[in-house]
This record gives structure tokens, sequence and C-alpha cells, in this order.
């Protein structure tokens, strides 16, 4: 049944929404396809209905193909799951709790590890019930801090995430390799282009991770490629190359020197050429090591300060350092009345330290290793320590990925400069491992008849973000441009005019082309003028747009590219013949 503009459920805009930050969200809801009730949160109208669904069947295609086998679970869970895992507390504030009537504790699935893992502990027993991958497409729900860009990062979402089960690593492996093969397939269906990238786990656990992240001006997740060696990371995942540690039996011993008014790195530079200047060269901010505090609050609401040890020409990367201490969070640390010992603009390691007077934990970037030279503070206002030896004269609890990366850093693959740019995550795979299935008890009996725990692997889609990454890589200044194997129609076809014919003449092509299986938008509406159906037809996005109007009196309509903007004029008597042909990429 072709949908009629009549009388379809649509209202388009003129105007930007005031919130729209990115091209998706202001045209996803200026063509009608999403309305939004509440931040982050969304209704799909019947045209963005229809493009969610194709989306959705592409997945499931794939996801089928592969052997997968699709179930599905509550949207409301229990909390004792999630209690036994620990990511009850883990999660933070980023899980909607709430209690039923009688106050037993649930909460809106923000993912579902946990229940497909009690599902196959219910009904398999033995290495004989496996391999098994199981998946689902659902709602998800996550109490996002700061919801943005419409549906691309909402606090109500739909995923498909699919959870392969092994008996060994090699079986794992197995099942990575398929789903990395069928998400591939996925995307190159869903018409836009994508990179796969390292990623990290986070709170999912697990080992090896990817991204298939959808290249995107605006996109919010920056990685980094080689172009020599095809290394491709989130920076999340970049893992700096340590370099070798030096010899220092030659370096001199450090000192502290008086450095009055040097609370940034520049200023500090600026007094060590002037007053202690070197004889090799001048120094620079990468001779300084900077000590960075946060506050760092873990799941159970206990809290630690800990330093953050980087070379001065480096700021710390709020997003890499997240994704090293997720599931904890941190804060700038702004207390410094409440460890005395830690003086502002002056911190150096003298004091850092999980065993130290102030006890705080003191981690360092993997550049600052053994036999490496620095200039820092002395933890006395107003002074600097020159030529402090990291193994000689001070000791760190540990090393961290914090510090940001850049353009032009050595590959930590072949050592070719790296170059960056960003995207949008689309799809996210990940070896979980025995986490889950040893917390839960997921257990079968070998071919030996001996007990093992099964080994897990996570795999997610984005589908309603799907919806907007598609839209980001495909408009123009008019509107949208849908891929045709996910638009909300294959023809639109506009009338225009006030004559009776001209309506008639679209009505036959409709049906016409409705008995060949094609889905038809027909722009039926008798008091709408021309250039607005034109504006519309634009702004919603279908590919191919059929104009029944002023050439009709000479025997012809217009077919349209929505993405070229090229048309040609058809005999009315063999438009649709003309038109499945358009479609279906054939000649008529």
């Amino acid at each position: 049944m072709a949908m009629r503009m009549s009388s379809l459920f649509l209202r388009t805009l003129r105007e930007d929404p005031a919130d729209a930050e990115v091209p998706s969200h202001r045209l996803l809801v200026r063509a009608g396809y999403v309305r939004r009730v509440s931040p982050g949160i969304y209704t799909w109208l019947p045209l963005g209905l229809k493009v969610l669904r194709r989306v959705e069947e592409i997945v499931r295609q794939e996801m089928d193909a592969m052997g997968a086998q699709e179930l599905l679970f509550p949207a409301l869970l229990p909390r004792e799951p999630f209690e036994t895992t620990g990511r009850w507390t883990e999660y933070g504030p980023n899980i909607f709790r709430l209690q039923d009537r009688k106050g037993a504790d649930y909460l809106l699935g923000p993912t579902h590890e946990e229940l497909f893992t009690l599902a196959v502990k219910d009904m398999y027993s033995s290495y004989k019930d496996l391999p098994v991958t199981l998946y689902q497409i659902q709602t998800k729900y996550r109490d996002e801090a700061r919801p943005r860009a419409g549906v691309l990062r909402g606090r109500e979402f739909v995923m498909k995430d699919s959870y392969s089960f092994a008996v060994d690593d090699a079986g794992l492996d197995k099942a990575y390799d398929q789903h990395r093969e069928t998400y591939i397939r996925i995307f190159d269906r869903l018409g836009f282009h994508y990179v796969i990238v390292a990623a990290m786990a986070g709170a999912m656990g697990g080992s090896k991770s990817e991204e298939f992240l959808a290249t995107a001006e605006n996109g919010e997740d920056t990685y980094v490629h080689c172009p020599q060696c095809g290394y491709a990371a989130n920076v999340e995942a970049v893992r700096v190359p340590a370099p070798p540690a030096l010899d220092f039996t030659t370096t001199p011993a450090a000192r502290a020197e008086d450095t009055p008014d040097t609370p940034t790195i520049a200023k500090l530079v600026d007094v060590l050429n002037a007053r202690f200047p070197r004889d090799d060269r001048a120094w620079a901010a990468g001779d300084t090591l900077k000590n960075v505090i946060v506050k760092v609050t873990h799941p159970d609401a206990s809290t630690e300060v800990v330093a953050i040890g980087l070379p001065g020409d480096r700021d710390v990367d709020e997003k890499r350092l997240e994704a090293q201490l997720e599931p904890s969070t941190f804060e700038v640390f702004d207390d410094f009345p409440s460890v005395p010992q830690l003086v502002k603009g002056y911190i150096g390691p003298g004091v850092l330290g999980a065993e130290k007077d102030a006890k705080v934990r003191y981690l360092v970037d993997p550049r600052v290793v053994d036999g490496t030279a620095w200039v820092t503070g002395a933890d006395v206002q107003g002074q600097h320590v020159l030529s402090l030896v990291m193994g000689r004269d001070f000791t760190v609890d540990g090393t961290i990925e914090a510090a940001e990366v850049r353009v032009g850093d050595a590959c930590p693959n072949c050592g070719h400069a790296l170059e960056a740019a960003r995207g949008i995550e689309m799809g996210h795979i990940f070896q979980l491992g025995r986490k889950y299935a040893e917390a839960l008890g997921l257990k079968v009996l070998d071919e030996n008849g001996k007990l093992v725990t099964v080994t897990m692997g996570s795999y997610g889609v984005g589908v309603s973000r799907a919806v907007a990454c598609v839209a980001e890589g495909n408009h123009d200044e008019r509107g949208l441009i849908w891929p045709r194997q996910i638009s909300p129609a294959d023809v639109h076809v506009v009338a225009t005019g006030k004559d009776e014919e001209v309506y008639l003449a679209a009505e036959d092509i409709t049906r016409g082309l409705e008995a060949a299986g094609l889905v038809v938008l027909v722009d039926d509406r008798r008091k709408v003028s021309p250039g607005v159906k034109f504006k519309d037809s634009e702004l919603i996005g279908v590919p191919t747009i059929v104009v029944v109007g002023r050439g009709l009196a000479e025997g012809v309509v217009e077919i349209k590219d929505r993405r070229s903007g090229e048309g040609r004029s058809v005999p009315v008597e063999s438009a649709v013949a003309e038109i499945l042909a358009e479609v279906r990429g054939t000649s008529a």
C-alpha cells in the first residue's frame, strides 16, 4: 500500500531544531523521521521507523547467514545477575535503576551479557552443545550524562548484541573472526565509509577488541592510522612504544634550583633557558615532567588521589584516561589543603607514590623510563629539580596511557608518522573470555568428562545509530539522500499542479510500481504548491523521484536521481518500465 502524503503522519520543517548539533540530527527532525520526546529520547515516526526496520533487516539477514540464532530478552532486568558480576555497582550512574512495588531492585538493560550467559547455563551442559552464537535486536537504556546529536548518542537506543559461546580459545577466535567478516558485510550494505580500528574493551572486560567507525568529520571518536603499514586504533587504545632504558652513570646529580613564578611549563622553560642554559640545545617543554593530580572515584564510592606524570609538552587526554580507569571515574583534584605535601604548580616525584607521605599513587607515561632525566617540581614553592633521573632518584607505582596522541607520533607497529581522523562508533567486537562465565558459573563437560568454563565473545551493532550515521554521510544542502537499500521508499512520486489528469496519472504509475513490488511514497496533496513539494522530496531523500506535472500535457513525466540531481523525461506509457529499470539498475 502506497504511503500518501495527504494522510501520512508527517510534518516537515523549514527551520533547524534549536538543539541540533550535527547534520543527521537536523535533517532527521526536519524531514519528519524522528521527534524529540526529552533529552536523548526520540519517537520514530512512520518514515523513520521504515528506515530503522530496513537497517534491522540487513543486520538480521547477515547474522542469520553466519548461523547465529535470534532471541529476545526483556529490557527490565533483575538486580541479582548484575550484582553477581559486580556491574550493578561498576556501572555507577550510567544505568537506570528502579524498584517494583515490593521493593525489589531492577534496571533497564544497558547490555545483556549476564542474561545471555544464564540462558546458556540453563539449557546447555556439554561440549557437544557448543559452539553456539545467540543474538537479539532490542532497545537498550543508558543514563547518558550528556545525551546529544539526536539518535547518535541517546539514552534509549536500538542495538544488535550477539554472544558466542565456545569450549576453548580456538573456538572463541573462530567466532570472533566470523563476526568480523559478518560486520564487514553489514556495513558494506549500509552504505557508508568505515574503518576497523583497535579499541579498548572498557567496562565490558575481555581482551581483543575492535571498533567499526564510520568516518565523519564531526564524529565523537578520534582514531589514528598509519599510511605505511595500515595500523589503525582508537586513540584510547593506542599503545605508546616505550623507549629503551638509558645509562645514567654520567648524568649529573639532581639539584634543586630556585625557579620563582613558574607554575606553568611555558614559564618554566623560559627561566631554564635564561638561568640554566644547556650546552647542546635549548630547553624545551618535553624536557620537563608534568604531574597532573586527579581524584578517582571507584564503583564502590571509595576515592583516591592519583598523580599522572607525563612529558611537559603533552596534555592528559581525558578520554584516554577515562578508558584506562573505567569503570572508575575521575575529576580534576583541587582540594590541595587536604594533602599539604602537594605544592600546587611545583609537584614532583619526591612526595608521589603510594608509599610516600602524601600517599598519592603515582603513574607515569610509558616514555618515562629508567635513565631518563627530567626537570620537575621540587615540592617546594618556587623550586624545581634538574637532572632528576627515573630509576635513580625516584620510582613510580606503574605506567598509564593517558597522554594525548598527536599527528606525527610514531606508529607503534612501524615507526612511521601517524595521521588522525574522526569517526562514529557503529560496531564493537570483544573477546570477553571467561569473565562472565566464571562469575555466573557457566561450565560444561568437555570430551574427557571434565568441567570447563565456557569462553565468550560479545559483538554489538548500533542499529538506531546506524540510521543517523548513514544520514551523516548521505546528504547535501537540500536534505537527505538515502542509499536505496535502507530508503523508506523505492520511489517518491510527486504530483504537481491542479489538473485532475496529473493525479490520475500519478495513481496509475503508483499502482504499476506497487504491482512490481516497489514501495512508493506519493505526494498527492492538492493544496500544496509545486515548490513546497519539490523541497519536501529533496529533504525526505528517497533516491528516485518521479515528477508528474506540466510535462504530462506533452505525454511525458520526469525521473530524477536524488543524488546527482539529474533528470530525464520519459513517455508516460513507458514510465513504469523506465522507473523499474532505474530502481533495479537495468536497462528499460
